[in-house]
């Protein structure tokens, strides 16, 4: 394919100083001087398209034309006009023109060449452009802003308090709720008196409800149901929880045994937003319904909306509550649950005491952790580890890590037979030298779009030659060396390989994996399974696919959360962890990350989820997705500014891994013992003797009888 790609290009530095433009000619006023084409042929217009293509500002614009590759395209050397640990901002107008394309990603890379002669694309910034108009390409992946100089401040939050008016349709009245669309709305008899189980394990004891339901027939479209508008009783950056009794009925389209999709949904200045959803089958009995809700933004107008199974079918809805949670409550409660779940009675018995001594000198004890052995770990990438302060952050604040793309199939053999674990080596040096366990991610990756072109193009018994070698070639390479392995990403999501080799393809992957290195543990990997948002990985079907894997007979070690959360609430992940820990298999967060534009806020997002997974027993690891503002995926989630400071949010974390840690003082007893309950993990201790000091170091690891170790004071 020929086509052009047409630019202008600005990259600056972000500094409190007049911003300074590191690219020479940006606007084309000294015609191509400093620019050229990468593998194409670059060309000045005033006009293009007999007159339609015109420049966006300045008289001309820039073409990359006789394009062979989607690589191809304008370049500047910018060696020596910038500097390390500086970031910098890039903007660009691109639109495309040619052979009948209308819309194509246009990206832009960074080319580094490493003091070794390494070569490295980053992708800095990528916008879809079109044969229409001018689009701005633009990243902003840091630059200097007002920060919120304190938490937003909540004036009567009415913690617990259901903003919905007349949510158990009293008397028969359906006011202030009424229709989207022509269907009716009326009343019936019938539902639960108790609030749904998530409600009442965050509102605690409640009040016997009424057991009427809003009824809504004659649906003719998926999205017509009971509506209600709550723009004045929102208060900005507080996390609401969403609950409520639905049920499905059989209607004027006849009987339907087909699941369907029950939705909270929340109109925000006309933008749509989920509240939660569940899949129910008519004639089932009531179905408890949860998500969350936050606005960080002031906006118009917001209405709430039950909606969602087909047209025809009748809906039912009882008790919907939006209540805002007072998370710092449920914390508190949690820290109460991880003291039994993740500490230890610790006897130390000392031998060698001075009996006179100890009359007149007391032995005291000091004891400090300086490691918690809970793996706390975070994604990484191979540009990463070239920044030293990335690193230093990294390797004290994590004990393990995972690969965000370098040992994805796409990145190791993006063409067929030229494999690259180059980038996945020097990470895993990195990681082995810092005594940082690492986890593998992922073998094979089940969404489509994720597949490279030539995988995609093979036909049944290649692709299977070619799943089995790429199991040989990363699990033999690295065996040994990667504790966890995600097998068959995203089976919730995707099937790519199922479709095309069967259904016994994803048990296979499982055992082939096992057989090449019985050390690494399994796991299968999945989003949205800990939040109600999405009915494709309910908790429920995620058990089902693991039990229908080791129905046949795959080696599934460990359950993968990836856990990209929004506004997150505790009871509704706790409900979720229960539900999976049924399974008997260790439950991780292997992706997790938060986001609000308010970096208190996504401080606290990230300590509800630190303590939810630390309070539960079947969970027993976390990875963050990510800390670095020029390495996330998601905008606001960062913990560390793109030039290395630790912003509000990382300072929560840092508290939290610092909560983590035990401590104790006292002297010794009568029975020459020191007691106290800590924390697993790596303890230095310090006695003072009326001859000195005495110093000692010793591990915790987890046990249910108290841990007895002894320690002679004699030599002194």
């Amino acid at each position: 394919m020929e086509n052009h790609a047409s630019d202008e290009a600005d990259v600056k530095h972000q500094t409190n100083e007049e911003q300074q433009n590191i690219i020479i000619n940006p606007n084309f006023d000294d015609g191509l001087n400093n620019w050229n084409g990468r593998a194409c042929k670059t060309v000045l217009h005033k006009s293009m398209d007999g007159g339609r293509i015109v420049p966006l500002s300045g008289q001309v614009f820039a073409a990359a034309t006789d394009r062979k590759d989607t690589w191809n395209g304008i370049q500047q050397e910018i060696s020596g006009r910038f500097q390390r640990k500086r970031v910098y901002e890039v903007t660009a107008v691109v639109r495309i023109f040619g052979n009948n394309v209308t819309s194509a990603t246009v990206q832009a890379t960074l080319w580094v060449l490493n003091a070794n002669q390494r070569e490295q694309y980053l992708a800095i910034a990528n916008v879809q452009a079109t044969d229409k108009n001018w689009v701005e390409l633009k990243v902003v992946k840091h630059a200097k802003r007002n920060r919120p100089d304190h938490p937003p401040f909540y004036e009567n939050p009415g913690f617990g308090v259901n903003i919905i008016e007349n949510s158990e349709v009293k008397d028969g009245a359906t006011q202030p709720w009424f229709t989207l669309g022509n269907c009716k709305l009326s009343v019936g008899q019938g539902a639960p008196r108790t609030l749904p189980p998530i409600a009442r394990d965050t509102l605690g004891p409640h009040k016997p409800l009424g057991g009427n339901y809003i009824l809504v027939t004659n649906r003719t479209q998926n999205w017509m149901g009971p509506a209600q508008m709550i723009t004045d009783k929102l208060k900005l950056f507080l996390t609401y929880q969403i609950s409520a009794w639905v049920k499905i009925g059989v209607g004027v389209s006849g009987s339907s045994m087909s699941p369907q999709n029950v939705n909270i949904a929340f109109s925000v200045d006309n933008q749509w937003v989920n509240g939660g959803q569940i899949e129910v089958i008519v004639g089932e009995t009531w179905h408890e319904i949860t998500g969350t809700f936050r606005l960080e933004k002031q906006p118009e107008k917001v209405m709430v909306n039950a909606q969602g199974p087909a047209p025809g079918i009748d809906l039912m809805i009882a008790a919907l509550q939006i209540f805002p949670v007072d998370r710092r409550e449920r914390i508190k409660c949690l820290k109460k649950q991880v003291d039994q779940v993740r500490k230890r009675d610790i006897v130390l018995k000392f031998s060698g005491l001075d009996d006179d001594s100890c009359d007149l000198f007391p032995y005291i004890v000091k004891v400090k952790q300086t490691y918690n052995s809970f793996p706390v770990g975070t994604c990484i990438n191979r540009s990463d580890i070239d920044n030293e302060d990335f690193v230093d952050f990294f390797t004290k604040n994590f004990n393990w890590a995972v690969f965000g793309n370098e040992l994805k199939w796409y990145w190791t053999e993006a063409e067929r037979g030229k494999l690259n674990y180059q980038d996945a080596d020097d990470m895993l040096d990195l990681c082995i030298g810092n005594n940082i366990n690492v986890r593998g991610h992922c073998i094979f990756w089940e969404v489509e779009s994720t597949v490279q072109s030539w995988l995609r193009q093979l036909n049944k018994t290649e692709l299977m030659n070619a799943v089995q070698k790429r199991l040989t070639d990363l699990l033999t390479r690295f065996k040994g060396k990667l504790k966890h392995y995600d097998v068959n990403n995203e089976m919730l999501h995707g099937s790519f390989y199922q479709d095309r080799l069967g259904k016994g393809v994803r048990p296979l992957m499982f055992n082939i994996a096992h057989k090449l290195d019985p050390s690494a543990l399994l796991f299968v990997n999945d989003y949205h399974v800990e939040d109600g948002d999405d009915t494709r990985s309910s908790p429920e079907k995620y058990i089902k696919l693991v039990l229908d894997l080791e129905a046949q007979g795959a080696a599934v070690g460990g359950i993968g959360i990836q856990g990209h959360i929004d506004s997150p609430v505790g009871a509704i992940v706790c409900s979720a962890l229960d539900k999976l820990s049924v399974l008997g298999r260790p439950i991780w967060f292997t992706e997790l990350d938060v986001s609000s534009s308010n970096e208190y806020v996504r401080g606290e997002d990230l300590e509800v989820m630190l303590w939810e997974a630390f309070a539960h027993p079947a969970v027993e690891g976390i990875m963050l997705w990510g800390f670095w503002e020029l390495s996330m995926n998601r905008e606001n989630a960062n913990l560390v500014d793109g030039e290395g400071e630790v912003n509000e949010a990382g300072k929560r974390f840092l508290e939290v891994k610092q909560e983590w840690l035990s401590h104790a003082y006292g002297i010794i007893n009568d029975e020459s013992e020191f007691t106290f309950r800590g924390y697993h993990g790596t303890y230095a201790i310090e006695v003072c003797t009326p001859a000195g000091i005495v110093l000692k170091t010793f591990i915790v690891e987890k046990g249910d009888a108290p841990l007895v170790l002894s320690i002679d004071l004699s030599y002194l």
